[in-house]
């Protein structure tokens, strides 16, 4: 065998963007996980309110990912045509688009606070702590989309090392002042809540200064301008489906598992964090694919596009592989990490075994979705997903209502991961996703 096909010239420049990305998908969830940390010392009460308003929080800002994602090929498609000046003047513009749509999620959600704890199934004894945390962490929205839309930017100018830096930044002063405000002031979970709110600001600061250094060095404007973000907008409007179309599917999974008993949830929980971990580091794959591909299709290169596609499926499906044969081998004894339930070790060992068979399709899936949203192939993505979830919602309630069990409720996940697979994969074999020129 011929060494250098061990090695392609796409390796380098894979690794380059992967690697950072996946160091900033881990550190993103420690903000949480800090407030956690120490909320946890304050009561059961105050802990659980932060779980509450977490998931509110997640929710909402996870639907907007398309700010990252959207601005990510935009602004990587005119690094391919050379036009730095217009790449940065797309970034500002996906930027604006964040600020004003943060704006109104605030203005919408915060006479609709006890409503959404209430829809949560928060107890009396929770929800005070939940709205308190929800309203204070509502001001962090709009920093919080402001840092998708910075990070957007930054990938598609093929930085992800700035990203991994500011998240690290961001990290580092949301416990410092979760420390000061809820144990030093003694605050409470308002302190812990203003806390990350300040550190999310600073982050989103970051990305401003560094966009607007960015701008003067190309002679960008800086101002919002109406055509600008109406294209930012719809180019998002598919990404919005699609990642509607996934939050189902989540939600579902979650409620379904819950109403098979309390080991089952339990058993789920544990299998999906470990899917979740996993995911980070395909995500960070998929994250080089949309950097990548868009510039390739800015530069009217579409040898180059179809040659880095195949090497980064490639990675996927090694990857896949990988952790599949990883989670083999810790399967046994990964159970007792978390659990001394016997009816919860015996659920989640049959479930690490489905979960690790599904490693392979996922590497393919989730470098595959990166791709195309490099592409700006929005709306295909958004169809197929939907698709995808419609395939899913019947198989996971005929696993409830046949009693399959957790078992029954992961192969309805691998059917939906392979509708993904499928659909994806026969896009990518054709031609029309790739479509040319600084813009789509």
């Amino acid at each position: 065998m011929n060494p250098r096909r061990l090695v392609s010239a796409h390796d380098r420049e894979i690794l380059r963007l992967a690697v950072p990305a996946f160091g900033a998908l881990v550190a993103e969830p420690l903000f949480l996980l800090t407030d956690s940390a120490i909320i946890g010392h304050l009561g059961t009460g105050q802990l659980g309110g932060l779980g509450v308003a977490g998931q509110a929080l997640s929710t909402l800002v996870y639907l907007c990912v398309f700010l990252a994602y959207g601005t990510t090929a935009g602004v990587a498609r005119q690094v391919g045509a050379g036009d730095l000046r217009a790449a940065i003047r797309q970034g500002i513009d996906g930027m604006w688009l964040a600020l004003a749509i943060g704006a109104v999620l605030v203005a919408a959600a915060w006479p609709l606070v006890p409503a959404i704890v209430d829809a949560f199934g928060a107890s009396a004894d929770v929800a005070p702590y939940a709205e308190t945390y929800l309203r204070v962490s509502l001001f962090g929205i709009p920093s919080m989309l402001v840092v998708l839309a910075g990070t957007g930017v930054l990938r598609g100018l093929q930085d992800t090392r700035t990203p991994l830096l500011v998240s690290v930044g961001g990290f580092g002063g949301n416990l410092v002042l979760n420390v000061l405000f809820v144990i030093v002031l003694e605050w409470g979970i308002a302190g812990s809540a203003w806390g990350t709110v300040l550190a999310q600001t600073g982050s989103a600061a970051v990305y401003v200064a560094v966009v607007l250094r960015g701008a003067r060095r190309h002679g960008a404007p800086v101002r919002p301008d109406a055509a600008g973000l109406r294209t930012a907008a719809t180019a998002g409007f598919g990404l919005l489906l699609r990642t509607a179309a996934l939050r189902v599917v989540l939600i579902a999974g979650t409620s379904i598992a819950a109403r098979m008993g309390d080991a089952e949830i339990a058993a789920y929980q544990v299998g999906f964090q470990v899917w979740t971990l996993l995911a980070f580091a395909l995500d960070a794959i998929a994250i080089a694919g949309q950097a990548i591909t868009g510039r390739y299709l800015g530069a009217s290169d579409v040898a180059g596009t179809r040659a880095v596609t195949r090497r980064m499926v490639g990675w996927g499906i090694a990857c896949g592989v990988l952790f599949g044969a990883l989670i083999l081998v810790v399967r046994p004894w990964l159970p007792g990490l978390f659990t001394g339930d016997g009816d919860v070790r015996d659920l989640l060992l049959a479930s690490l075994l489905l979960v690790a068979l599904l490693q392979p399709i996922a590497g393919v899936v989730f470098v595959l979705d990166g791709i195309l949203i490099g592409a700006g192939d929005g709306g295909y993505l958004a169809a197929t997903t939907l698709v995808a979830t419609l395939v899913f919602l019947p198989a996971a309630l005929v696993a409830y209502r046949t009693g399959g069990g957790l078992v029954g409720l992961w192969i309805a996940i691998g059917l939906w991961m392979g509708t993904r697979m499928l659909t994806l994969g026969l896009r990518a074999r054709g031609d029309r996703w790739m479509v040319t020129g600084a813009v789509r």
